[in-house]
């Protein structure tokens, strides 16, 4: 069983800056990618951007720039957001893929105030 937990989001003013964090746990020994999606009201779950397990790193244009995806260590993947703007309002959720399966973690408010 793979579980992800996420922690770290809230409420920031326009401009300023978050960091999200998703916990791994259970048989995590061969991930081939992690990474954060996020799901804005009324509107469909997106990618925002991935890690493989090589280390390559895919954004989406929207945050590229602003975002950084990083791998802390084995069992934690964190999501540095600066210079945020009121369209990244969202439910922020960890995902990864192991043995072509994918894990979702339920997700962490991030509120971006005008």
């Amino acid at each position: 069983q793979v579980q992800l937990v996420e922690s770290g989001g809230g409420l920031v003013q326009a401009g300023g800056s978050l960091r999200v964090s998703c916990a791994l746990s259970g048989f995590i020994s061969n991930i081939n990618s992690v990474g954060w999606y996020r799901q804005a009201p009324g509107k469909q779950r997106e990618l925002v951007a991935t890690m493989a397990s090589g280390g390559g790193t895919n954004y989406a244009d929207s945050v590229k720039g602003r975002f950084t995806i990083s791998r802390d260590n084995a069992k934690t993947v964190s999501l540095q957001m600066n210079t945020l703007k009121p369209e990244d309002t969202a439910v922020y959720y960890c995902n990864t893929e192991i043995s072509n399966r994918r894990y979702w973690g339920k997700g962490t408010l991030v509120t971006v105030s005008s």
